[in-house]
């Protein structure tokens, strides 16, 4: 009977560890599924940021930003555009660079017929305050919306002095709503990086804008008379590209030169026909087709360079001006004559931009005393004087 028993006793024990092998048979095996279903879900996360290029930018021991973009070569076929693989809405809703300062709402209750874009540097409150008294003021005509373009000033050395300039360019933006600030380094070389936060800008904030001008803080420019040439019936709407053409010109392979442009950077022998940055006009569109294409272009430091190498893409070649003298990228010698007839004028001081438009204001209704033909030939001297100096660096 106790071997009956200690036999029954046996197979209950075997009985209860088989089934407690396999209980942990079934527990591993749910933790390896599961621990592979987790592998699964995760895996394509890594594999697409793994996939993902490296920034198109990098910071250089000088805080300057520069793009690491493929070169854009002009004897290769079209690169593929990033602009038809995404959606360009979707595109413009990601903001380039992290805004500090921003005015979305500058255009809403605006029929914005002409937006100006002004790069400016942070601590040249004196530029931008004579700008706002002359040829950028908004009250000049209806529908003018101006816009400084600034980045940050590279003061790591004292980050006490970068935080005091942030507080006055909040205050000054506060006052007067005009300014749009963005967090990379604000530079010559960064340059092009600024002019495409303000066509980004204009393409997401002001898309109605009928025309837009580029034009440096430096300048001198006759608003008025470039509003009665953007109203002739004979101005595209659309497509449109103008200023002082730039044709023919050459990469400049002297490494001492403020346009020293690497080969490596840039192989090819010649640049497409561009627009002196000093001061360019476009229609509205053009923001979005500009900011869209550069997506696929890698980053030069010569700004109105890379616009042309955009424009070359997108296969629309700059207009002439109406008039040859209208868009000067050199200072113009001074009469209220020959101002009250040209758009752009450069190298003017705060203080000198001011004397000359508030003189240019009282006397612009006046008939010039010099023939027209004399002035369209003492022009013509100066533009080929000046065209020779700019052919012929030293």
């Amino acid at each position: 009977m106790q071997c009956r028993r200690r036999h029954c006793y046996a197979r209950i024990a075997g009985l209860l560890a088989f089934l407690g092998c396999v209980v942990l048979l079934i527990f591993a095996q749910h933790i390896w599924l599961t621990r592979l279903k987790s592998r699964v879900m995760i895996e394509p996360t890594f594999k697409k940021e793994a996939a993902t290029p490296a920034s198109p930018t990098r910071f250089l021991a000088n805080g300057t930003l520069v793009s690491t973009q493929p070169v854009f070569r002009t004897s290769v076929g079209p690169n593929r555009s990033l602009a038809k693989e995404e959606n360009a809405e979707s595109i413009l809703k990601v903001e380039p660079y992290k805004y500090i300062i921003n005015e979305p709402d500058k255009c809403r209750k605006n029929n914005t017929f002409l937006v100006l874009l002004i790069p400016v540097e942070p601590h040249n409150s004196e530029a931008r305050n004579a700008i706002r008294k002359t040829w950028g003021n908004e009250s000049m005509a209806e529908g003018i919306v101006r816009l400084f373009l600034l980045g940050v000033k590279n003061t790591t050395r004292d980050p006490g002095m970068r935080d005091l300039q942030q507080r006055s360019l909040r205050a000054e933006s506060q006052q007067h709503r005009d300014m749009i600030q963005q967090d990379y380094v604000d530079s010559y070389y960064n340059l092009t990086i600024k002019t495409l936060m303000g066509m980004h800008w204009v393409s997401r904030y002001c898309p109605t804008a009928k025309y837009v001008m580029k034009a440096d803080s430096d300048m001198f420019v006759n608003t008025e008379y470039l509003i009665q040439k953007l109203l002739k019936s004979n101005i595209p709407r659309e497509m449109y590209f103008t200023g002082y053409l730039m044709r023919g010109y050459k990469p400049n392979r002297n490494k001492d030169s403020k346009w020293y442009m690497p080969p490596e950077l840039y192989p090819s022998g010649s640049y497409p026909t561009f627009c002196s940055g000093t001061g360019y006009v476009f229609s509205g569109d053009m923001a979005k087709r500009i900011y869209a294409t550069s997506l696929s272009i890698r980053r030069l430091h010569l700004e109105d360079v890379y616009v042309g190498l955009c424009l070359s893409k997108l296969n629309i070649e700059p207009i002439l001006p109406p008039n040859e003298f209208l868009f000067n990228h050199w200072k113009v010698s001074y009469s209220s004559c020959k101002y009250s007839q040209l758009i752009t004028s450069h190298e003017f001081r705060p203080s000198e931009l001011i004397k000359y438009w508030q003189h240019l204001q009282k006397n612009k209704d006046r008939a010039c005393k010099t023939s027209k033909g004399q002035m369209a030939r003492n022009m013509n001297a100066e533009t080929l004087h000046r065209s020779k100096v700019l052919l012929n660096p030293q």
